[in-house]
């Protein structure tokens, strides 16, 4: 069956390069606005779902991945800043401390409706940084897209103390472990 990732992340799409499968990208829009009352984990798992489901819309015979990632720190969802200003408040509030990513995903079988949706944890513990090293940081990588003001696949593994979690490809927004069972289940061998 035909593999279609439903986003435009270069992140995802090379991490999903790393299981040798064929597979297209597509992009889909979806409103990611948070629902009142709802959870982290319940919201990454709606969003996860819902981009798959709306890839399916416009392909109906394929095996569609959706992903979708947020970070927490003390129950507050960091977003993408988006600036210069909002990238050091958020690295100044995760100095220190423990930020949990939640990964939700979901393996839609277009053809069948089967639907396969799971959210998977990470946790990274931040350096106590200083003012000075957050202001290199963000003027060397400028992660102003990314959610929590990093790029864990490039110099803000420096801002880090450890990492926790099962599979290192969920921080960066696709865990293939669960992926791999997922595909399993609809017949696709990776190996």
């Amino acid at each position: 069956m035909r593999i279609v990732l439903a986003s435009s992340s270069p992140f995802r799409r090379a991490i999903l390069e790393k299981l040798g499968l064929p597979f297209d990208t597509l992009s889909s829009e979806t409103d990611e606005t948070r629902l009142d009352g709802e959870s982290p984990e319940q919201l990454v798992q709606r969003l996860a779902a819902a981009k798959a489901k709306a890839a399916a819309e416009r392909c109906d015979d394929a095996l569609i991945i959706g992903s979708d990632q947020v970070a927490v720190i003390e129950d507050e969802i960091l977003g993408k800043p988006g600036s210069h200003e909002r990238a050091v408040s958020q690295l100044k509030k995760a100095s220190g401390k423990t930020v949990r990513f939640f990964t939700g995903l979901c393996l839609l079988n277009a053809a069948t409706g089967n639907c396969q949706v799971e959210v998977v944890p990470f946790d990274v513990v931040f350096r106590k940084l200083s003012d000075t090293q957050i202001e290199n940081y963000l003027k060397k990588e400028k992660p102003y897209n990314c959610a929590g003001s990093f790029k864990s696949e490039a110099l803000g593994i420096c801002l880090f103390e450890k990492l926790q979690g099962d599979d290192p490809n969920t921080l960066m927004g696709l865990p293939l472990i669960r992926l791999v069972r997922m595909l399993e289940q609809e017949g696709v061998a990776v190996i």
